[in-house]
């Protein structure tokens, strides 16, 4: 059941100034600037979704699309929806195996035109994968053939080199038809995720396209007037962080990347980005976006127009804001064609933990998959609390334990960058030691479970003896600043 976002009061903000929500630095507030909001200054609205409810609110949200059929070329990695059946033998004529000769009988043979039925004593030239003329029964290697001359002079084809004595044998080097497989065999059952191999297979088989369950095409709309595409920024411009790996993030996460444009910060700009029209975007498939996401412009102030648009096409919000750090002003809304608006914070790390939280689930129900995994990992250090927020912190796997990462500013990278996870703090904060949920990177591997991660920290016995022992290990809180870069 989805989430129903509650009803909180407002609180009018100090000395009665308004105070936006949701500013960044690729947003209004300027590059490289971060403006607190309401739940950062204790003023204005309240969010309306902890991190397990927002999670839960954008998985039941989607309904699953249904299957489909797609080219081959854009099949792999798909799960195959029908089995791939033979459409009739394969191969579906004998062939030879080996270029040279098409022979019928022992020899020596009187080599004819290759395409006519082949009498006793008759060869013609044939290459590898060649049709087997009518009365051929066998296939004499070219290197174990030598073309001579009859007492008239006529050419004689006969066995030479390094053949053996009957050879060729009946059958020898022909590809029968239906050895592969029969019309009707099942060359691959439905449910396989599709390899480089399956593909193949499928074309032998004479498929173009194949039905796969059904996947999220993504579209992005990236914002900011301020931004650069190229070189370094100056002074008030930032670059574009999202450009260069946003479409691949939403490709591991299961969604089809439909192309990207880029926008200013104008309302017009915005509706019209947002609007049912497929963008003439290069290298983009030819097909209206399941989910359209956006970066900044999510907050409340004059320049942030994601809600306003959304609400002038007659969409309804499915999630206005989340209490956590970073990330708190994502924005998830449902027009009424069906489509997802996804609205991601303009500060890098923000949007990436705004996109864990609500996209992965998003992406994961449209596209046929469980829930994101969430893993508990014991906590290398002590977290204080931050009472009505939920915490997203990278984290770097030391001797077993999660500590979180240096350099995790909403606007930096670096932190997230050397992280083995992402570390789920609960507002009451954590203690040395105690289990805390975390997820894993879309590029990264699973976070492993305790078990495994204190196996590979406990040190292997050398089986000596009468060495001296190491130093005991320290009994009070370890103190891993120094390894974690």
């Amino acid at each position: 059941m989805t989430a129903e976002p509650r009803d909180w009061p407002e609180v009018p903000p100090a000395d009665g100034q308004e105070v936006p929500q949701g500013t960044t630095g690729q947003e209004s507030a300027g590059p490289g600037a971060t403006v607190p909001d309401a739940a950062e200054t204790g003023h204005g609205h309240h969010l309306a979704h902890t991190w397990e409810e927002a999670r839960q609110a954008a998985f039941d949200a989607a309904t699953p699309i249904p299957p489909g059929p797609v080219p081959l070329r854009m099949a792999l990695g798909r799960r195959l929806d029908q089995d791939i059946l033979a459409l009739q033998d394969m191969p579906h004529y004998a062939s030879s195996a080996m270029d040279g000769w098409a022979v019928n009988g022992s020899g020596p043979w009187i080599p004819v035109d290759p395409g006519i039925r082949l009498a006793p004593h008759q060869a013609s030239v044939i290459v590898t994968g060649g049709l087997i003329p009518a009365g051929g029964k066998a296939v004499l290697r070219t290197e174990n053939a030598v073309l001579a001359k009859d007492d008239e002079g006529l050419p004689l084809l006969m066995t030479g080199g390094k053949a053996r004595p009957g050879e060729p044998r009946a059958g020898e080097h022909i590809r029968k038809a239906g050895e592969e497989a029969l019309a009707g065999d099942v060359l691959v059952k439905a449910g396989a995720d599709l390899n480089p191999a399956h593909l193949a297979l499928a074309a032998v088989a004479g498929y173009d396209e194949l039905q796969v369950q059904g996947k999220p095409v993504v579209r992005l709309v990236l914002t900011g007037s301020e931004v650069v595409e190229r070189g370094t920024p100056d002074p008030g411009q930032v670059r574009d962080t999202f450009g260069p790996q946003l479409q691949d993030v939403v490709a591991m996460l299961g969604g089809i990347p439909g192309g990207q444009q880029r926008i200013g910060d104008s309302y017009e700009e915005w509706l019209a980005a947002l609007e049912d029209v497929v963008p003439e975007v290069p290298d983009a498939p030819d097909l209206p976006a399941d989910v359209v996401i956006t970066t900044g412009g999510t907050g409340r102030s004059g320049t942030d127009h994601f809600r306003r648009a959304v609400a002038e096409l007659g969409g309804r919000l499915v999630i206005d804001g989340v209490a956590m750090r970073p990330g708190h002003p994502a924005v998830l809304a449902e027009l009424p064609d069906g489509r997802f608006v996804l609205g991601l914070p303009g500060n890098p790390l923000a949007a990436m933990m705004a996109l864990s939280t609500v996209g992965a689930p998003l992406l994961a129900a449209l596209g046929h998959a469980a829930m994101p995994a969430v893993q508990e990992v014991p906590c290398g250090t002590m977290i204080e609390p931050d009472p009505g927020r939920t915490r997203l912190m990278p984290f770097r796997l030391l001797y077993g334990m999660a500590s979180p990462a240096q350099h995790t500013g909403p606007g930096m990278m670096r932190g997230l960058a050397a992280a083995d996870g992402v570390l789920v703090v609960p507002p009451h904060g954590v203690q040395l030691g105690e289990s805390v949920p975390a997820f894993a990177l879309p590029w990264g591997p699973p976070i492993p479970a305790p078990g495994d991660a204190a196996a590979k920290a406990k040190p292997r016995s050398t089986g000596r003896t009468g060495q001296a022992k190491g130093k005991p290990a320290p009994s009070g809180p370890v103190d891993w600043s120094a390894l974690l870069g």
